[in-house]
């Protein structure tokens, strides 16, 4: 399996072929998933004793099993939070892979986590947090927001009386469903604060309030999100930051969506007060055109995440010995095997310069506010809520949410557009409308235009 020849070669050579027509193709299909057993009928078996070839595979990946997949970075992919990579992330992605470089520890990656950390200074730098603050590269925004929330504990922890409680967070009902998945994993109780809206301070200060004294006593860290996913709400970071410095607790700030729009000079002002966060959620591969999967987590007091999640081990021991010293990535996140997933970010960066990230994230707001023009002028539709960020929410008038649900299966099907409904709370009722999210620059006003009409 692992011999040099002619065979190699040419599959090379042909996976080379397909990466060059894929990252310089202009008019992707969107493709549709099929059921397992369809794609069973269609492939066969591919796993076997004697191995079926890698040409055959390759094909088989080709002619069928690609096309039961959604790129994320079509124009008119708009549900969710998709992605938009530059091909020059892309093609370092390659590079990433084929230099098999493990990024947990300097020894063994220093060039490589270099690389990623010339990048990290640069998001960093968009916080506007104080200098010594710094960070790494996870997963994704679960991972992140799971490494922030576990060092804020064990930090909490460091309290004797502590040591044997189960801490509790507080956020808002808007949150990812990442900060609940993760409290479970942490072993945390969450208190949701019901703010559809933004999660201001005086949210925070009555649900506080309301706490028993043994739950006060719990409570050791908050969570504001720079930009729900649902509706691209920036919750009031100001004023939350003042009432967790008050009261001393860990300000936590989810921003793995919004926090791209940090580089757009139009909206930064929304986030004034993340640079008071203790910690900072950001992923790379929504809107800083990073290949999936690439998370990152930011701290104020790198030293306290060190203290949380470094591993010690007699296997481990070489890594730390002087000579090896640099930064270890690994004693900054819950994962200790790493792939160096911000290096494709680095190239990136160093190849087209910040400046072009800037008008890229500044098209995706430009975009929404576009969608929204139309929206007000067309009669069989009308805006939920003005649009935030690259987030619009709209309602086709008189629908139901089976309406919904199968104009999202018929586009998806004719392979012409993917935009899913999500629901939004009305009064004491939530409703089901239709939702854009924005962030590929190739998006275009006809295809907006084209989605909106596809309604009437």
């Amino acid at each position: 399996m692992h011999k040099i020849d002619i065979e190699l070669i040419e599959m090379t050579l042909d996976v080379m072929k397909y990466a060059i027509e894929r990252i310089s193709s202009t008019n992707p299909k969107i493709g549709k998933p099929k059921k397992e057993a369809a794609l069973k009928a269609m492939v066969g078996e591919t796993i076997t004793k004697k191995g079926i070839g890698g040409e055959y595979a390759f094909n088989l990946w080709k002619k069928y099993l690609m096309k039961a997949t959604v790129p994320i970075d079509h124009p008119r992919h708009l549900a969710f939070v998709p992605a938009s990579p530059t091909r020059a992330a892309i093609m370092f992605d390659l590079v990433t892979s084929a230099s098999s470089v493990h990024g947990a520890y300097w020894m063994e990656g220093a060039g490589a986590i270099f690389c990623e950390n010339e990048a990290m200074k640069w998001i960093v730098s968009l916080t506007g947090m104080p200098e010594g603050t710094f960070g790494v590269f996870t997963s994704g925004g679960t991972a992140a927001n799971l490494s922030a929330i576990v060092t804020a504990r064990e930090h909490w922890r460091e309290e004797e009386s502590n040591k044997n409680e189960k801490g509790l967070i507080i956020t808002s009902v808007g949150a990812h469903s990442s900060i609940k998945a993760m409290a479970q994993v942490a072993d945390v109780d969450i208190l949701l604060v019901d703010s559809e809206e933004k999660l201001t301070g005086a949210d925070l200060r009555k649900a506080i309030d309301q706490l028993h004294r043994h739950e006060r006593k719990r409570l050791f860290a908050v969570v504001a999100t720079g930009g729900t996913t649902n509706a691209g709400i920036i919750d009031d970071l100001e004023g939350i930051a003042k009432i967790c410095g008050d009261e001393k607790l860990w300000f936590h700030v989810d921003a793995a969506y919004g926090g791209g729009a940090l580089a757009a000079d139009s909206v930064r002002h929304l986030f004034n007060g993340i640079e008071k966060a203790d910690s900072v959620t950001i992923d790379p591969h929504k809107w800083m055109f990073s290949p999936y999967d690439c998370g990152a987590v930011i701290y104020k007091y790198p030293e306290l995440a060190k203290k949380a999640h470094s591993q010690e081990g007699s296997y481990l021991e070489i890594f730390k010995d002087e000579g090896a010293q640099g930064f270890n990535p690994a004693d900054y996140q819950i994962q200790l095997t790493r792939r160096v997933r911000g290096l494709p970010l680095w190239f990136s960066l160093a190849t087209h310069g910040t400046d072009k990230y800037k008008i890229a994230v500044e098209r995706g707001l430009e975009l929404a506010q576009i969608a929204g023009s139309m929206i007000e002028k067309m009669p069989h539709v009308e805006l939920v809520r003005a649009p935030s960020l690259s987030c619009v929410l709209y309602r086709r008038i008189g629908w139901t949410p089976e309406d919904y649900k199968q104009w999202t299966y018929d586009n998806h099907k004719k392979g012409f557009a993917l935009v899913a409904p999500t629901k939004w709370k009305i009064g004491q009722d939530f409703e089901t409308v239709s939702r854009f999210c924005f962030i590929n620059p190739h998006t275009t006003k006809k295809d907006i235009e084209q989605i909106l009409n596809s309604m009437a």
